[in-house]
């Protein structure tokens, strides 16, 4: 019945009518989106809308191929894989996303999207192979670069171990990884001031 309905002319008319009225939401949307951008802008300092974190959030998980997000951990946990994940963390993570995870640095604060709190379930909730993916292939559209080597996966696939780590993290782990981050040339300066400084020179 539904396609003969639709085989008629008013089925036809009825289609019609559909077709114009999406086509003026779309319209509508997308000049209220141009409204706001124009009177907004496009800063990164803003925080993301409900909306977009929605949008976001569902476009990550359908980036990730199912076959991938089904593939469990290779290497099993233990504390020398652990403190491998946790310096490598420290290394080329934490500039970003904090010893904590918690994304709150200068650089993952001023991110748009910001960088997520690694320790809450938005994270958390993610599976093995979820995890995996995002770091070895990042995430486009966003400041999350895809890390490690095409014929290695062992650094990855620890860094999948200390994230599941990260809400048990204890302060006696943050203050070792400060030892690990990367330093600049300018704080490396900076630290040899305050050192010659404190010798009395």
């Amino acid at each position: 019945f539904l396609i003969v309905f639709l085989m008629s002319q008013r089925g036809w008319a009825a289609i019609g009518k559909l077709l114009v009225a999406l086509l003026v939401i779309v319209i509508v949307v997308s000049a209220i989106f141009l409204m706001l951008v124009l009177r907004n802008g496009v800063s990164a300092r803003a925080t993301p809308t409900r909306t977009e974190e929605m949008i976001a959030t569902t476009a990550r998980h359908f980036a990730v191929p199912r076959a991938a997000r089904n593939i469990r951990n290779p290497i099993p946990l233990s504390p020398a894989v652990l403190a491998e994940g946790r310096h490598h963390f420290a290394d080329h993570c934490a500039s970003c996303h904090g010893n904590d995870g918690s994304g709150q640095t200068e650089m993952g604060t001023n991110f748009y999207p910001k960088v997520p709190d690694m320790r809450t379930a938005r994270t958390q909730i993610l599976s093995d192979g979820e995890l995996f993916y995002i770091i070895r292939n990042g995430v486009r559209l966003t400041g999350m670069p895809a890390w490690g080597d095409e014929r290695d996966n062992t650094d990855n696939w620890k860094l999948v171990h200390f994230i599941r780590h990260l809400p048990k993290i204890t302060p006696g782990e943050i203050e070792e990884m400060k030892k690990m981050n990367p330093v600049s040339a300018h704080e490396r300066m900076e630290r040899q001031e305050d050192e010659e400084f404190l010798k009395g020179h």
